[in-house]
């Protein structure tokens, strides 16, 4: 519910508070500028484009804020939490929240959402949730089929959302299994090629039979063996310097002879140092072997080892140039094989699919058919429903229908919703977007939100005068459904008729202001005397005359009536 909007320097308003408030808020006023000024203002705060035109001649900028209490908890309040915003809890599970928007001379916009700047876009999210907006433009989308079958739905309620809901389970599960299937089926040759090649390179990779880290194990055995006769003859002059064969003294020899002569000093110094040389001979003596032992670990296949060496390096070459990496043609080896099964499954699971396709086609048809018995029966409802309210509306001899029918299946259903409207008996009913004139077009509208509100009410309507087109005792019946409408939610209508202000809980007037040089708007609440000379004024064109202030109080007593 909006509580107060703000306007500055918005058209020929200089600066205006609406005080709003819950109930039935009609605006009215001399000047057409200011009233499509208030209906600007509060457009911006729903999100619509602006441009630099609607900032007041003179000004830096245009600006509108918004005060709207919501519920604290839900998807509103999860939207603003989104967007970086804050809602102010003010008790009963309800919340403040700011919205505002500026536009500057040079065209550049700006929108805040709860204290904090955000995307134009987020007021418009919001608005979907907030607000339904009706002008002479919006009436027109009451022409569009799409338009006429979402009223029908929010008229259904629970039964026919209930079968929308199934109905798109069944046609999102159908989809899945028919583009899997179209899929296996346009790709069945490419998938054998697949299998053919994978089928290869896994036999190749099993005839190989490749070991993790193998590749690089035979590259270090290789360049061993490659240099075998370098490795030998280093390894024998270590052997030699550790452990001679023959009389030459070895590092053996040496640390022995010099361990004796220490021990045979009698210094405790030196002692402990000869301990430490003992030490060293057996070290000496457990390495003079690791050089033999290297030796006969360079030929063990004898000549011919490096030749297989090269050749399993080979191999294994093979793999890598094809696979990339030897670790990849492993990995192959482990997860082609589920692959090579999945792909020879394609027949059996062609087969299986379409099966699955026949059962789920069944469901659709079936959850269609279950959605178009209770469009059907909401439509025979809606039809008679709004025809009583359009008999209340000065149209007496009219009649409504709510036709389905079947056409293409989509995301919504196999339905098309035609709303038919025949103005008087013997007349063939023909659509609302070809049968319908601009005032009857208004009526039928505004009975379908009254009928549909005591359903699926909305938190706030804004009407831009609903009332085109019509006058005198239908005047009087759309201020009566404006007040009923707003029983159940908030009403805010910007109208030109007495008839329809006179039923207002809440009445704003836009009025002229001239300082001597500019002349500007101003929004002002109407009670008492004040409201029966603006009412006059509608009536007759002068909020002083005797017979118009009689019969703007007349007005203003049927309006107060329950």
């Amino acid at each position: 519910m909006i509580e107060q909007v703000r306007l500055r320097d918005l058209g020929v308003i200089a600066e205006a508070t609406l005080p709003i408030g819950p109930g039935f808020t009609a605006i009215t006023g001399e000047t057409g500028a200011g009233k499509t000024m208030v209906v600007t203002g509060l457009g911006l705060l729903f999100g619509q484009r602006a441009d630099s035109g609607v900032v007041r001649a003179g000004a830096a900028q245009a600006a509108v804020d918004g005060t709207w209490i919501v519920p604290e908890h839900g998807v509103v309040a999860e939207r603003v939490q989104e967007a970086g915003g804050d809602l102010e809890p003010i008790g009963g599970g309800s919340a403040e929240l700011l919205l505002g928007r500026s536009i500057s001379s040079e065209g550049r916009g700006r929108a805040t959402v709860g204290g904090r700047a955000a995307p134009a876009g987020v007021l418009a999210d919001l608005a979907d949730h907030l607000v339904v907006v009706h002008g002479q433009s919006d009436q027109l989308r009451l022409r569009s089929a799409v338009a006429q079958r979402d009223a029908l739905d929010r008229f259904g309620g629970a039964a026919v959302a209930t079968a929308l809901e199934t109905f798109r389970a069944a046609y999102e599960h159908f989809r899945a299994v028919d583009d899997e299937l179209s899929a296996l089926v346009r790709d069945r040759d490419t998938r054998a090629d697949e299998a053919q090649q994978l089928r290869a390179a896994i036999a190749g990779i099993e005839q190989a039979d490749p070991q993790p880290g193998e590749d690089l194990e035979l590259t270090a055995r290789a360049e061993r063996l490659a240099n075998a006769e370098e490795l030998r003859v280093a390894a024998a002059s270590a052997h030699q310097a550790l452990s001679a064969d023959d009389d030459a003294p070895d590092v053996q020899a040496l640390l022995a002879e010099a361990r004796r002569t220490l021990e045979r000093a009698g210094d405790d110094a030196l002692t402990q140092l000869s301990t430490q040389l003992a030490d060293l001979e057996y070290r000496a003596a457990d390495l003079a072997g690791d050089p033999a032992g290297d030796l006969a670990d360079l030929d063990p296949a004898g000549p011919h080892e490096l030749a297989a060496v090269e050749e399993r390096r080979a191999v294994l070459g093979g793999l890598v140039r094809e696979h990339g990496t030897l670790d990849a043609a492993l990995e192959l080896l482990q997860t082609g094989s589920a692959r090579l099964v999945e792909l020879d499954d394609d027949d059996d699971r062609i087969d299986r699919l379409a099966g699955e396709q026949d059962a789920a086609a069944s469901a659709l048809d079936e959850a269609a058919a279950a959605l178009t018995a209770a469009r059907t029966t909401a439509a025979g409802r809606l039809g008679a429903a709004v025809t009583a309210e359009l008999r209340a509306l000065a149209m007496p001899d009219a009649n409504l229908t709510v036709a389905v029918t079947e056409t293409a299946t989509s995301a919504a259903g196999r339905d098309e919703v035609a709303l038919l409207l025949a103005p008087h008996p013997g007349a063939t009913p023909r659509s609302v977007s070809r049968g319908a004139s601009g005032g009857e077009l208004s009526r039928v509208m505004l009975a379908i939100e009254v009928v549909i509100a005591a359903v699926d009410p909305v938190p706030t309507f804004v009407f831009d005068e609903v009332d085109a087109g019509i006058g005198g005792a239908a005047a009087i019946e759309v201020g009566r459904r404006l007040a009923r409408l707003a029983q159940n939610s908030q009403v805010i209508a910007v109208t030109h008729l007495a008839q329809v202000a006179a039923f207002a809980t809440n009445h704003l007037t836009v009025v002229k202001a001239n300082d001597g040089s500019v002349t500007a708007s101003d929004v002002r609440a109407l009670a008492g005397a004040d409201r029966e000379a603006e009412i006059a004024r509608l009536l007759s064109g002068t909020p002083d005359s005797a017979a118009a202030l009689t019969h703007a109080r007349e007005l203003l007593t049927t309006g107060a009536a329950p």
